[in-house]
């Protein structure tokens, strides 16, 4: 393939925070040419904890805005906002993040930016949105992801079991802001598909409502009369298993799965009562097997247990560390990751897409901005 999706697309992004950040990197890597609209101190961003070791250099940063270029621009003198209007008038795309109570005097509210550039697409990506009650409100990933309801399903599964009386926690990084730039990226891509027929639009994101489409685990049971929650939400046996050189992810829904494990694990006189049979009694004893599997499978090998389990059925697989990922030849074969110069810490792997075009993966334009 000769040409990215995107490109001859640009994209303009002012950006504080990872959901913006994370949409225009989501357009450059399909090869929009995205430029980041830093203030005298650069963006907040570049000062995201955590720095790669030994640097003073973001690893937010340099794996959000790989493929981006910057620019500096003062939107409080009127000479900045004229150069910042030139800027916007050559782009199809901006992407903001700056909060409500801010825009107007910066000329980023949405009517100003839909007079001076009828044609452009206007993405507003916030915490809770910019309409309704809560779209003046300041959030972080922490506030984010526990309005969303995620938050009060955590930790569950093994973290359950070994810290029962542990309180709700945070998904480590920002899982549910990158949700709302995914969401951002995927009105943005929406609202040019349309444009010429409908000319500009206004994008409005709400990180909240990004969290709650993709955690409708929350939910999903209430039709059963049950509100879920982390002793609840996981399964009654199997998960992440400790084996003795590593971690295994086990799970077992149907019955021939079930008869599988059991002959994988010898057929041991505790899995012969018939009372475990029934799927229902199983699930009602999850914790006491549970116990007989971790015993044995803390005893063996990684490779082994998944060479074995998968002979015979059971949906069973090695539980990968980072290293081991990026290690993986599989997602060599795939470029998954690729190599870009980060400025003060090197050539540094980068993820780009889990996605190909024509067969072909996607190729990020370089690193990071210095």
């Amino acid at each position: 393939m000769s040409l990215a999706p995107l490109a001859g697309i640009k994209v303009v992004v002012h950006a504080s925070g990872v959901a913006a950040a994370y949409a225009a990197r989501q357009l450059a890597t399909l090869g929009a040419a995205c430029v980041l609209v830093e203030g005298a101190l650069g963006s907040p961003l570049r000062r995201e904890a955590p720095f790669l070791p030994g640097t003073q250099t973001s690893a937010a940063f340099a794996s959000l805005c790989a493929g981006i270029s910057a620019e500096t621009h003062d939107l409080t003198s009127a000479e900045g906002r004229a150069k910042f209007g030139a800027l916007l008038a050559r782009s199809d795309i901006f992407i903001d993040d700056t909060p409500m109570a801010n825009r107007a005097a910066l000329g980023l509210d949405e009517e100003t930016i839909a007079n001076q550039h009828p044609d452009l697409i206007h993405v507003s990506v916030l915490p809770f949105g910019a309409f309704g009650a809560k779209s003046g409100w300041k959030g972080e990933e922490i506030n984010v992801l526990h309005a969303s309801g995620e938050g009060y399903l955590l930790p569950n599964g093994l973290t359950t079991e070994l810290f029962p009386g542990r309180p709700p926690v945070k998904i480590h990084g920002h899982f549910t802001e990158m949700q709302g730039g995914t969401a951002a990226a995927l009105g943005a891509l929406s609202a040019l598909w349309a444009q010429p027929e409908l000319g500009g639009q206004y994008v409005d994101i709400s990180c909240q409502d990004a969290g709650l489409a993709v955690g409708a685990f929350a939910i999903q049971r209430l039709g059963d009369g049950q509100v879920e929650d982390r002793y609840e939400r996981s399964f009654r046996f199997g998960g992440v298993i400790e084996c003795a050189d590593g971690f295994v992810e086990l799970l077992t829904l149907e019955q021939r799965q079930w008869t599988g494990l059991v002959e994988l694990l010898g057929k041991p006189e505790w899995a012969q009562d018939p009372d475990l049979a029934d799927s229902v009694a199983r699930s009602r004893r999850g914790p006491e097997i549970n116990r007989h599997i971790r015993a044995w499978f803390r005893e063996r090998w990684v490779d082994d247990v998944v060479a074995a389990g998968q002979k015979l059925s059971v949906p069973l697989a090695r539980y990968y560390t980072p290293a081991e990922v990026l290690a993986d030849p599989h997602e060599a074969h795939r470029g998954l990751f690729q190599t870009v110069a980060v400025p003060g810490a090197g050539d540094l792997p980068v993820i780009v897409a889990p996605y190909h075009f024509d067969g072909t993966p996607l190729v990020l334009a370089g690193g990071p901005p210095a």
